[in-house]
């Protein structure tokens, strides 16, 4: 599970398997954990993060949206 970025408590990773799947990169912070796709910024899935929360971890996910794909080819190869 390497992780990609840290944001205020929440750290940006994805899973060694993800890469059968399109682009995406998971959140955790606590016991609270999304599933966020990199080239729609739609939720995949939420488990415990308020709609504010979530808003803006979706806002810093577009802002880096361009470093976590090149990121994801890089160790993914597609």
């Amino acid at each position: 599970m390497p992780t990609v970025l840290r944001w205020k408590g929440n750290r940006f990773f994805w899973y060694v398997a993800d890469g059968r799947e399109p682009p995406h990169v998971h959140i955790f912070r606590d016991d609270k954990e999304c599933k966020i796709w990199l080239h729609g910024l739609s939720i995949a899935f939420n488990k415990g993060y308020t709609g504010s929360e979530m808003r803006a971890l979706l806002a810093k996910t577009a802002e880096e949206r361009a470093s976590l794909l090149e990121i994801w080819h890089e160790q993914f190869g597609h």
